[in-house]
Protein backbone atom coordinates (compact mmCIF):
# COMPACT_ATOMS: atom_id res chain seq x y z
CA UNK A 1 0.00 0.00 0.00
CA UNK A 2 0.81 3.23 -0.05
CA UNK A 3 2.09 5.30 2.87
CA UNK A 4 0.65 8.66 3.80
CA UNK A 5 1.86 11.03 6.25
CA UNK A 6 -0.06 14.11 7.89
CA UNK A 7 1.97 16.97 9.94
CA UNK A 8 -0.37 19.89 11.22
CA UNK A 9 0.34 21.59 14.66
CA UNK A 10 -3.84 21.39 14.91
CA UNK A 11 -4.91 18.10 16.16
CA UNK A 12 -8.49 18.46 15.00
CA UNK A 13 -7.29 19.32 11.43
CA UNK A 14 -4.70 15.94 11.92
CA UNK A 15 -8.51 14.06 12.65
CA UNK A 16 -10.05 15.62 10.16
CA UNK A 17 -7.91 14.77 7.00
CA UNK A 18 -7.79 11.08 8.70
CA UNK A 19 -11.33 10.88 8.64
CA UNK A 20 -12.42 12.52 5.79
CA UNK A 21 -11.89 9.85 3.06
CA UNK A 22 -11.97 6.24 3.24
CA UNK A 23 -8.14 5.66 2.66
CA UNK A 24 -8.04 1.53 1.92
CA UNK A 25 -10.46 3.15 -1.18
CA UNK A 26 -7.58 4.62 -2.48
CA UNK A 27 -4.71 1.69 -1.83
CA UNK A 28 -3.45 4.86 1.06
CA UNK A 29 -2.77 3.88 4.59
CA UNK A 30 -1.91 6.77 6.81
CA UNK A 31 1.43 5.67 8.28
CA UNK A 32 1.20 8.82 10.85
CA UNK A 33 0.93 11.90 12.06
CA UNK A 34 3.19 14.92 13.13
CA UNK A 35 2.52 17.88 15.11
CA UNK A 36 5.82 19.79 13.68
CA UNK A 37 8.08 19.48 11.15
CA UNK A 38 11.28 18.00 12.63
CA UNK A 39 9.05 15.43 13.90
CA UNK A 40 7.34 14.81 10.63
CA UNK A 41 11.07 14.54 8.81
CA UNK A 42 11.97 11.79 11.62
CA UNK A 43 9.11 9.67 10.17
CA UNK A 44 9.73 10.15 6.76
CA UNK A 45 13.21 9.12 7.11
CA UNK A 46 11.52 5.78 9.63
CA UNK A 47 8.70 5.04 6.78
CA UNK A 48 9.21 6.34 3.55
CA UNK A 49 6.06 7.68 2.95
CA UNK A 50 5.33 8.17 -0.57
CA UNK A 51 2.82 11.29 0.31
CA UNK A 52 2.94 13.64 2.94
CA UNK A 53 0.59 16.27 3.74
CA UNK A 54 1.91 18.98 5.62
CA UNK A 55 0.74 21.97 7.26
CA UNK A 56 2.30 25.40 5.52
CA UNK A 57 2.93 26.98 8.55
CA UNK A 58 4.17 25.05 11.98
CA UNK A 59 6.50 25.18 14.86
CA UNK A 60 9.99 24.21 15.00
CA UNK A 61 10.23 23.31 10.80
CA UNK A 62 7.54 24.82 8.77
CA UNK A 63 5.83 22.78 5.73
CA UNK A 64 7.86 24.64 2.98
CA UNK A 65 11.49 23.80 5.09
CA UNK A 66 10.09 20.62 5.34
CA UNK A 67 9.67 20.02 1.50
CA UNK A 68 12.89 21.62 0.79
CA UNK A 69 14.70 19.46 2.90
CA UNK A 70 13.04 16.14 1.43
CA UNK A 71 13.43 17.35 -1.98
CA UNK A 72 17.08 17.42 -1.71
CA UNK A 73 17.62 14.55 0.61
CA UNK A 74 15.16 12.19 -0.94
CA UNK A 75 14.65 12.72 -4.49
CA UNK A 76 10.90 13.68 -6.26
CA UNK A 77 9.40 11.40 -3.47
CA UNK A 78 7.70 11.84 -1.06
CA UNK A 79 5.27 14.03 -3.19
CA UNK A 80 3.65 16.58 -1.06
CA UNK A 81 0.14 18.45 -0.62
CA UNK A 82 0.33 22.06 1.22
CA UNK A 83 -1.95 22.72 3.76
CA UNK A 84 -2.50 27.06 3.52
CA UNK A 85 -4.70 30.09 3.99
CA UNK A 86 -6.03 32.99 1.55
CA UNK A 87 -3.04 35.19 3.28
CA UNK A 88 -0.30 33.02 2.65
CA UNK A 89 -0.60 32.71 -0.98
CA UNK A 90 2.95 34.83 -1.48
CA UNK A 91 4.53 31.84 1.16
CA UNK A 92 2.77 29.32 -0.83
CA UNK A 93 4.86 30.33 -3.91
CA UNK A 94 8.34 29.72 -2.24
CA UNK A 95 7.25 26.26 -2.40
CA UNK A 96 8.17 26.45 -6.69
CA UNK A 97 11.43 24.78 -5.81
CA UNK A 98 10.17 21.92 -4.30
CA UNK A 99 7.63 20.81 -6.86
CA UNK A 100 4.68 20.47 -4.56
CA UNK A 101 1.80 19.21 -6.43
CA UNK A 102 -0.88 20.53 -5.25
CA UNK A 103 -2.30 23.59 -2.39
CA UNK A 104 -5.52 22.90 0.15
CA UNK A 105 -7.05 26.11 1.70
CA UNK A 106 -7.81 25.19 4.75
CA UNK A 107 -11.35 26.71 4.98
CA UNK A 108 -12.26 25.04 2.06
CA UNK A 109 -10.91 21.60 3.16
CA UNK A 110 -13.86 18.69 2.35
CA UNK A 111 -14.10 15.16 0.88
CA UNK A 112 -14.11 16.05 -2.63
CA UNK A 113 -11.34 18.58 -2.22
CA UNK A 114 -8.97 16.89 -1.03
CA UNK A 115 -10.28 13.40 -2.67
CA UNK A 116 -9.47 15.57 -5.73
CA UNK A 117 -5.92 16.07 -4.62
CA UNK A 118 -5.66 12.61 -4.05
CA UNK A 119 -5.62 11.86 -7.33
CA UNK A 120 -3.50 14.33 -8.76
CA UNK A 121 -1.27 12.81 -6.39
CA UNK A 122 -1.43 9.49 -7.24
CA UNK A 123 -1.52 10.68 -10.93
CA UNK A 124 1.80 11.79 -10.50
CA UNK A 125 3.21 9.05 -8.31
CA UNK A 126 2.17 6.96 -11.12
CA UNK A 127 3.89 9.39 -14.06
CA UNK A 128 7.09 8.75 -11.49
CA UNK A 129 6.96 5.46 -11.47
CA UNK A 130 6.18 5.00 -14.93
CA UNK A 131 9.10 6.84 -15.94
CA UNK A 132 11.36 4.67 -13.91
CA UNK A 133 10.11 1.81 -15.24
CA UNK A 134 11.15 3.27 -18.89
CA UNK A 135 14.59 3.96 -17.38
CA UNK A 136 14.97 0.14 -16.32
CA UNK A 137 14.21 -1.52 -19.37
CA UNK A 138 15.96 0.31 -22.09
CA UNK A 139 13.16 2.40 -24.08
CA UNK A 140 13.82 5.83 -25.12
CA UNK A 141 12.37 7.64 -21.61
CA UNK A 142 8.45 8.02 -22.09
CA UNK A 143 8.29 12.08 -21.60
CA UNK A 144 10.90 12.67 -24.47
CA UNK A 145 8.97 10.46 -26.32
CA UNK A 146 5.70 11.92 -25.77
CA UNK A 147 7.47 15.12 -26.27
CA UNK A 148 8.78 14.56 -29.85
CA UNK A 149 5.38 13.14 -30.68
CA UNK A 150 3.49 16.17 -29.97
CA UNK A 151 6.23 18.33 -31.81
CA UNK A 152 5.81 16.35 -34.97
CA UNK A 153 1.88 16.88 -34.69
CA UNK A 154 2.05 20.37 -34.29
CA UNK A 155 4.52 20.47 -37.08
CA UNK A 156 3.30 18.21 -39.40
CA UNK A 157 6.56 16.04 -39.18
CA UNK A 158 5.13 12.44 -39.61
CA UNK A 159 6.11 10.71 -42.58
CA UNK A 160 2.99 9.31 -43.46
CA UNK A 161 -0.54 8.51 -41.63
CA UNK A 162 0.70 5.14 -40.62
CA UNK A 163 3.57 6.44 -38.59
CA UNK A 164 0.92 8.67 -36.55
CA UNK A 165 -1.16 5.61 -36.00
CA UNK A 166 1.66 3.51 -34.85
CA UNK A 167 3.27 5.70 -32.60
CA UNK A 168 -0.14 6.92 -31.00
CA UNK A 169 -0.74 3.30 -30.38
CA UNK A 170 2.62 2.52 -28.86
CA UNK A 171 2.30 5.54 -26.68
CA UNK A 172 -1.64 4.35 -25.41
CA UNK A 173 -2.96 7.84 -26.97
CA UNK A 174 -6.49 8.83 -27.36
CA UNK A 175 -7.05 10.67 -30.48
CA UNK A 176 -10.76 9.23 -31.08
CA UNK A 177 -12.67 12.15 -30.71
CA UNK A 178 -14.14 14.51 -33.84
CA UNK A 179 -12.63 17.98 -33.89
CA UNK A 180 -9.62 19.50 -32.17
CA UNK A 181 -8.11 23.02 -31.52
CA UNK A 182 -4.82 24.19 -30.58
CA UNK A 183 -3.44 27.08 -28.71
CA UNK A 184 -0.15 28.63 -28.38
CA UNK A 185 0.79 30.39 -24.85
CA UNK A 186 3.06 32.03 -23.27
CA UNK A 187 3.93 32.35 -19.93
CA UNK A 188 5.44 35.62 -18.92
CA UNK A 189 6.76 36.64 -15.09
CA UNK A 190 7.88 40.10 -14.10
CA UNK A 191 11.15 39.27 -12.21
CA UNK A 192 12.34 36.46 -14.25
CA UNK A 193 15.22 38.50 -15.53
CA UNK A 194 16.36 38.13 -11.88
CA UNK A 195 15.65 34.18 -11.39
CA UNK A 196 18.15 31.66 -11.32
CA UNK A 197 17.78 29.11 -13.69
CA UNK A 198 17.00 26.23 -11.06
CA UNK A 199 14.12 28.95 -9.63
CA UNK A 200 13.21 29.87 -13.30
CA UNK A 201 12.47 26.13 -13.83
CA UNK A 202 10.79 24.97 -10.83
CA UNK A 203 8.40 28.14 -11.69
CA UNK A 204 7.54 27.12 -15.19
CA UNK A 205 7.25 23.44 -14.46
CA UNK A 206 4.48 24.01 -11.20
CA UNK A 207 2.67 26.77 -13.43
CA UNK A 208 2.54 24.33 -15.86
CA UNK A 209 1.30 21.52 -13.82
CA UNK A 210 -1.18 23.57 -12.67
CA UNK A 211 -2.57 24.43 -15.86
CA UNK A 212 -3.28 21.22 -16.86
CA UNK A 213 -5.07 20.20 -13.83
CA UNK A 214 -7.34 22.76 -14.56
CA UNK A 215 -7.77 22.55 -18.06
CA UNK A 216 -8.57 19.40 -17.79
CA UNK A 217 -11.26 19.51 -15.74
CA UNK A 218 -13.06 21.64 -18.69
CA UNK A 219 -12.37 19.42 -21.69
CA UNK A 220 -10.11 16.63 -22.92
CA UNK A 221 -6.88 18.38 -23.49
CA UNK A 222 -3.23 17.43 -23.96
CA UNK A 223 -0.43 20.27 -22.45
CA UNK A 224 3.37 20.34 -24.68
CA UNK A 225 6.17 22.06 -23.21
CA UNK A 226 8.03 24.14 -25.73
CA UNK A 227 10.20 25.87 -23.38
CA UNK A 228 10.76 28.02 -20.17
CA UNK A 229 8.52 30.28 -21.70
CA UNK A 230 6.25 28.61 -24.12
CA UNK A 231 3.79 25.98 -24.46
CA UNK A 232 0.65 23.95 -26.34
CA UNK A 233 -2.57 22.83 -25.52
CA UNK A 234 -4.44 20.46 -28.15
CA UNK A 235 -7.96 20.49 -26.92
CA UNK A 236 -10.43 17.82 -28.21
CA UNK A 237 -14.09 17.88 -28.76
CA UNK A 238 -16.91 15.86 -29.58
CA UNK A 239 -18.83 18.46 -31.87
CA UNK A 240 -18.68 21.88 -32.58
CA UNK A 241 -20.60 24.18 -31.16
CA UNK A 242 -20.60 27.43 -28.83
CA UNK A 243 -20.84 25.26 -25.26
CA UNK A 244 -17.66 23.83 -26.47
CA UNK A 245 -15.58 26.64 -27.48
CA UNK A 246 -17.05 28.57 -24.40
CA UNK A 247 -15.77 25.81 -22.20
CA UNK A 248 -12.41 26.26 -24.25
CA UNK A 249 -12.48 29.97 -23.44
CA UNK A 250 -13.43 29.32 -19.55
CA UNK A 251 -10.69 26.59 -18.86
CA UNK A 252 -7.96 28.84 -20.46
CA UNK A 253 -9.27 32.10 -18.38
CA UNK A 254 -9.46 30.23 -15.46
CA UNK A 255 -5.57 28.93 -15.37
CA UNK A 256 -4.51 32.26 -16.29
CA UNK A 257 -6.09 33.35 -13.45
CA UNK A 258 -5.69 30.82 -10.83
CA UNK A 259 -1.24 31.07 -12.20
CA UNK A 260 -1.50 34.50 -11.56
CA UNK A 261 -3.02 34.41 -8.28
CA UNK A 262 -0.39 31.37 -7.15
CA UNK A 263 2.64 32.12 -8.75
CA UNK A 264 2.03 36.03 -10.53
CA UNK A 265 2.70 35.05 -13.82
CA UNK A 266 0.38 35.91 -17.14
CA UNK A 267 -0.61 34.06 -19.69
CA UNK A 268 -0.88 35.22 -23.16
CA UNK A 269 -2.86 33.05 -25.79
CA UNK A 270 -3.43 32.21 -29.02
CA UNK A 271 -6.37 29.69 -30.07
CA UNK A 272 -6.33 28.39 -33.33
CA UNK A 273 -9.18 27.19 -35.48
CA UNK A 274 -10.98 23.86 -35.26
CA UNK A 275 -9.79 21.01 -37.16
CA UNK A 276 -11.60 17.76 -37.84
CA UNK A 277 -8.76 15.23 -38.11
CA UNK A 278 -5.92 15.06 -35.75
CA UNK A 279 -3.42 15.46 -38.79
CA UNK A 280 -4.67 18.55 -39.10
CA UNK A 281 -3.96 19.96 -35.57
CA UNK A 282 -0.66 21.59 -37.40
CA UNK A 283 -3.33 23.75 -39.47
CA UNK A 284 -5.10 24.68 -35.92
CA UNK A 285 -1.32 25.47 -34.61
CA UNK A 286 -0.09 27.48 -37.35
CA UNK A 287 -3.19 29.82 -36.77
CA UNK A 288 -2.95 29.72 -32.90
CA UNK A 289 0.46 31.31 -33.29
CA UNK A 290 -1.10 34.11 -36.15
CA UNK A 291 -4.23 34.35 -33.36
CA UNK A 292 -0.71 34.56 -31.01
CA UNK A 293 1.09 37.10 -32.64
CA UNK A 294 -1.87 39.73 -31.97
CA UNK A 295 -2.49 39.58 -28.75
CA UNK A 296 -1.43 42.30 -26.35
CA UNK A 297 -1.46 42.85 -22.70
CA UNK A 298 -4.39 44.49 -22.70
CA UNK A 299 -6.23 41.56 -24.75
CA UNK A 300 -4.33 38.42 -23.58
CA UNK A 301 -6.66 36.01 -25.51
CA UNK A 302 -6.84 36.26 -29.28
CA UNK A 303 -9.07 33.78 -31.12
CA UNK A 304 -7.77 33.63 -34.81
CA UNK A 305 -11.47 33.77 -36.16
CA UNK A 306 -11.88 37.11 -34.48
CA UNK A 307 -8.67 38.22 -35.83
CA UNK A 308 -8.70 41.10 -38.35
CA UNK A 309 -6.79 40.41 -41.95
CA UNK A 310 -5.04 43.76 -41.09
CA UNK A 311 -3.95 42.52 -37.83
CA UNK A 312 -2.43 39.12 -38.96
CA UNK A 313 1.02 39.53 -38.54
CA UNK A 314 3.38 36.94 -40.57
CA UNK A 315 4.35 34.13 -38.28
CA UNK A 316 7.05 32.00 -39.57
CA UNK A 317 5.66 28.35 -40.94
CA UNK A 318 8.34 26.23 -39.92
CA UNK A 319 6.57 22.92 -42.07
CA UNK A 320 8.82 24.41 -45.42
CA UNK A 321 11.65 23.31 -43.65
CA UNK A 322 10.13 20.33 -42.35
CA UNK A 323 11.63 17.38 -44.66
CA UNK A 324 15.21 19.01 -44.30
CA UNK A 325 14.72 19.59 -40.17
CA UNK A 326 13.62 16.22 -39.57
CA UNK A 327 16.31 14.71 -41.47
CA UNK A 328 18.96 16.62 -40.12
CA UNK A 329 17.50 16.24 -36.34
CA UNK A 330 17.28 12.44 -36.98
CA UNK A 331 20.11 11.45 -38.85
CA UNK A 332 22.53 13.97 -37.19
CA UNK A 333 22.77 15.21 -40.70
CA UNK A 334 25.45 18.20 -39.78
CA UNK A 335 25.53 19.66 -43.35
CA UNK A 336 21.88 19.45 -44.12
CA UNK A 337 21.11 21.14 -40.88
CA UNK A 338 23.85 24.09 -41.81
CA UNK A 339 22.27 24.59 -45.34
CA UNK A 340 18.41 24.31 -43.86
CA UNK A 341 19.21 27.22 -41.23
CA UNK A 342 21.39 29.48 -43.54
CA UNK A 343 18.62 29.27 -45.99
CA UNK A 344 16.23 30.56 -43.11
CA UNK A 345 19.16 32.89 -41.71
CA UNK A 346 18.98 34.75 -45.35
CA UNK A 347 15.30 34.73 -45.49
CA UNK A 348 14.96 36.41 -42.50
CA UNK A 349 17.94 39.09 -43.16
CA UNK A 350 16.52 40.06 -46.97
CA UNK A 351 13.14 41.14 -44.69
CA UNK A 352 14.91 43.45 -41.96
CA UNK A 353 11.30 44.63 -41.31
CA UNK A 354 9.49 41.22 -40.33
CA UNK A 355 10.56 40.44 -36.34
CA UNK A 356 7.94 38.71 -35.60
CA UNK A 357 8.33 36.45 -38.47
CA UNK A 358 12.08 36.45 -37.45
CA UNK A 359 11.47 35.46 -33.87
CA UNK A 360 8.70 33.22 -34.74
CA UNK A 361 11.21 31.08 -36.92
CA UNK A 362 13.73 31.59 -34.53
CA UNK A 363 11.69 29.76 -31.22
CA UNK A 364 10.48 26.81 -33.53
CA UNK A 365 14.06 25.97 -34.18
CA UNK A 366 14.71 26.12 -30.23
CA UNK A 367 11.62 24.04 -29.40
CA UNK A 368 12.74 21.59 -32.20
CA UNK A 369 16.02 21.61 -30.60
CA UNK A 370 15.20 20.86 -27.38
CA UNK A 371 12.68 18.53 -28.20
CA UNK A 372 14.07 16.59 -30.85
CA UNK A 373 17.81 16.30 -29.86
CA UNK A 374 18.96 13.83 -27.14
CA UNK A 375 20.35 15.89 -24.39
CA UNK A 376 19.35 18.99 -25.99
CA UNK A 377 18.46 21.35 -22.76
CA UNK A 378 22.25 20.71 -22.22
CA UNK A 379 23.61 21.11 -25.71
CA UNK A 380 22.13 24.46 -25.89
CA UNK A 381 23.29 25.58 -22.89
CA UNK A 382 26.58 24.93 -23.76
CA UNK A 383 26.12 26.61 -26.82
CA UNK A 384 25.02 29.76 -25.32
CA UNK A 385 26.91 29.52 -21.80
CA UNK A 386 28.97 33.17 -22.34
CA UNK A 387 25.56 34.50 -22.28
CA UNK A 388 23.65 35.80 -19.25
CA UNK A 389 20.09 34.55 -20.32
CA UNK A 390 21.95 31.55 -21.90
CA UNK A 391 19.71 30.27 -25.25
CA UNK A 392 16.72 32.76 -23.27
CA UNK A 393 18.18 35.58 -24.62
CA UNK A 394 16.16 34.82 -27.88
CA UNK A 395 13.45 36.71 -26.05
CA UNK A 396 15.49 39.72 -25.92
CA UNK A 397 16.16 40.28 -28.77
CA UNK A 398 14.32 43.58 -30.30
CA UNK A 399 15.00 43.40 -34.30
CA UNK A 400 16.01 41.28 -37.06
CA UNK A 401 19.55 41.62 -37.20
CA UNK A 402 20.00 40.81 -33.62
CA UNK A 403 17.75 37.68 -34.41
CA UNK A 404 19.83 36.49 -37.39
CA UNK A 405 23.02 36.73 -35.02
CA UNK A 406 21.32 34.79 -32.46
CA UNK A 407 20.11 32.25 -35.18
CA UNK A 408 23.51 31.91 -36.87
CA UNK A 409 25.89 31.40 -33.24
CA UNK A 410 23.08 28.35 -32.52
CA UNK A 411 23.27 27.12 -36.06
CA UNK A 412 27.05 26.92 -35.97
CA UNK A 413 27.02 25.70 -32.44
CA UNK A 414 24.24 22.76 -33.44
CA UNK A 415 26.29 21.90 -36.70
CA UNK A 416 29.05 21.24 -33.97
CA UNK A 417 27.65 19.47 -31.73
CA UNK A 418 26.19 17.34 -34.66
CA UNK A 419 29.24 16.32 -36.05
CA UNK A 420 30.91 15.42 -32.79
CA UNK A 421 28.40 13.46 -31.53
CA UNK A 422 27.57 11.82 -34.45
CA UNK A 423 28.94 8.21 -34.43
CA UNK A 424 27.72 7.94 -30.55
CA UNK A 425 24.64 8.85 -31.63
CA UNK A 426 24.22 6.50 -33.81
CA UNK A 427 25.41 3.53 -31.52
CA UNK A 428 22.82 5.24 -28.76
CA UNK A 429 19.74 5.02 -31.02
CA UNK A 430 20.46 1.53 -32.07
CA UNK A 431 21.11 0.26 -28.65
CA UNK A 432 17.54 1.40 -27.83
CA UNK A 433 16.53 -0.06 -30.67
CA UNK A 434 17.82 -3.60 -29.59
CA UNK A 435 16.82 -3.18 -26.68
CA UNK A 436 12.92 -2.69 -27.63
CA UNK A 437 13.47 -5.58 -29.76
CA UNK A 438 14.65 -7.84 -27.21
CA UNK A 439 11.40 -6.24 -24.63
CA UNK A 440 8.64 -6.61 -27.50
CA UNK A 441 10.27 -9.49 -29.19
CA UNK A 442 6.90 -11.89 -28.47
CA UNK A 443 5.16 -9.34 -30.49
CA UNK A 444 5.22 -8.86 -34.96
CA UNK A 445 8.42 -7.07 -35.42
CA UNK A 446 8.02 -5.08 -38.64
CA UNK A 447 10.90 -2.17 -39.89
CA UNK A 448 7.83 0.28 -40.60
CA UNK A 449 6.30 -0.29 -37.12
CA UNK A 450 9.35 -0.08 -35.36
CA UNK A 451 10.72 2.83 -37.47
CA UNK A 452 7.59 5.10 -36.36
CA UNK A 453 8.12 4.32 -32.87
CA UNK A 454 11.36 5.52 -32.57
CA UNK A 455 9.96 8.37 -35.26
CA UNK A 456 12.72 7.53 -37.70
CA UNK A 457 12.05 6.61 -41.62
CA UNK A 458 12.49 2.95 -42.40
CA UNK A 459 14.96 3.57 -44.80
CA UNK A 460 17.34 5.34 -42.42
CA UNK A 461 16.93 2.59 -39.57
CA UNK A 462 17.53 0.21 -42.24
CA UNK A 463 20.89 1.54 -43.28
CA UNK A 464 21.84 2.86 -40.04
CA UNK A 465 21.18 -0.85 -38.31
CA UNK A 466 23.13 -2.48 -40.79
CA UNK A 467 26.19 -0.17 -40.66
CA UNK A 468 26.20 -0.14 -36.84
CA UNK A 469 25.41 -3.88 -36.28
CA UNK A 470 26.95 -5.44 -39.56
CA UNK A 471 23.93 -7.51 -39.42
CA UNK A 472 20.44 -6.27 -41.08
CA UNK A 473 17.11 -5.54 -39.15
CA UNK A 474 15.04 -8.36 -40.29
CA UNK A 475 18.00 -10.83 -39.70
CA UNK A 476 18.35 -9.14 -36.00
CA UNK A 477 15.13 -9.96 -35.41
CA UNK A 478 14.99 -13.07 -36.19
CA UNK A 479 17.83 -13.75 -34.34
CA UNK A 480 16.57 -12.58 -31.07
CA UNK A 481 13.21 -14.56 -31.68
CA UNK A 482 15.10 -17.87 -32.49
CA UNK A 483 16.94 -17.15 -29.17
CA UNK A 484 13.83 -16.31 -27.37
CA UNK A 485 12.29 -19.62 -28.48
CA UNK A 486 15.39 -21.86 -27.11
CA UNK A 487 14.95 -21.04 -23.90
CA UNK A 488 11.09 -21.27 -24.06
CA UNK A 489 11.46 -25.12 -25.27
CA UNK A 490 14.12 -25.89 -22.91
CA UNK A 491 12.55 -24.06 -19.98
CA UNK A 492 8.86 -23.86 -20.23
CA UNK A 493 8.07 -27.18 -21.83
CA UNK A 494 6.45 -25.07 -24.33
CA UNK A 495 4.92 -27.33 -27.89
CA UNK A 496 6.76 -25.78 -31.17
CA UNK A 497 3.04 -24.58 -32.05
CA UNK A 498 2.80 -22.92 -28.62
CA UNK A 499 6.03 -21.11 -29.26
CA UNK A 500 5.21 -19.97 -32.53
CA UNK A 501 2.19 -18.68 -31.55
CA UNK A 502 3.64 -16.69 -28.22
CA UNK A 503 6.54 -15.56 -30.61
CA UNK A 504 4.41 -14.21 -33.30
CA UNK A 505 4.96 -16.24 -36.10
CA UNK A 506 2.98 -16.75 -39.18
CA UNK A 507 2.40 -21.19 -38.39
CA UNK A 508 4.70 -23.75 -36.90
CA UNK A 509 5.82 -24.82 -39.93
CA UNK A 510 7.62 -21.06 -41.06
CA UNK A 511 9.03 -21.18 -37.52
CA UNK A 512 10.41 -24.30 -37.75
CA UNK A 513 11.94 -23.18 -41.07
CA UNK A 514 13.12 -20.20 -39.79
CA UNK A 515 14.84 -22.20 -36.58
CA UNK A 516 15.92 -24.48 -38.67
CA UNK A 517 17.89 -21.68 -40.74
CA UNK A 518 19.49 -20.33 -37.73
CA UNK A 519 20.73 -23.30 -35.79
CA UNK A 520 20.98 -25.99 -38.42
CA UNK A 521 18.11 -28.55 -36.82
CA UNK A 522 14.70 -27.90 -36.32
CA UNK A 523 13.00 -27.10 -32.95
CA UNK A 524 12.67 -30.99 -31.99
CA UNK A 525 15.95 -32.05 -32.89
CA UNK A 526 16.99 -28.91 -30.43
CA UNK A 527 15.22 -30.02 -27.13
CA UNK A 528 16.04 -34.02 -27.73
CA UNK A 529 19.57 -33.02 -28.57
CA UNK A 530 19.88 -30.81 -25.16
CA UNK A 531 17.91 -32.86 -23.26
CA UNK A 532 20.06 -36.14 -24.60
CA UNK A 533 22.92 -34.14 -23.12
CA UNK A 534 21.58 -32.71 -19.60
Amino acid sequence: MIKLLIADDEPLVQIGIKSMLNWADYNIQVCGSAMNGVVALEMIEEYSPEIVITDIRMPLMNGLELAKICRETYGRIPLFIILTSYEEFELARQALSYEVVDYLIKLELDAQSLANSIQKVLGRLEELRATEAVRSNGRPLLQTYLDKFFLRLLHNLFDNEEQFHIQVKDLNLNFSHQYFATAHCEILEDSVQNMTHEKLMNLYNSTMQMVKDILNRYLPCEVISLDLKHFAVIFHFDAISNVEHQKMMEALNNAGSMVHNYFNVHVTVGIGSVVDSPLKISDSYQDARVAFSSATTEEPYRDYNQVKPEDIKNSFNITLFKNDLTRAFEEFDSGVLFDTLTQMIELFRSHPLRYLQAIDGACNILYLALSLLPSGEETLTEIFSDDADNYRSIYRMSNVEQVVEWMTRLRDGLCDTLRSKRVSYKEHVVTNIQKYIQNHIEERLTLNEVAAVFGLSPNYLSVLFKKTCSVGFSEYITQMKVSKAKSMLLEQDLKVYEVADQLGFESAFYFSKVFKKVMGMSPREFVQEKTEHS
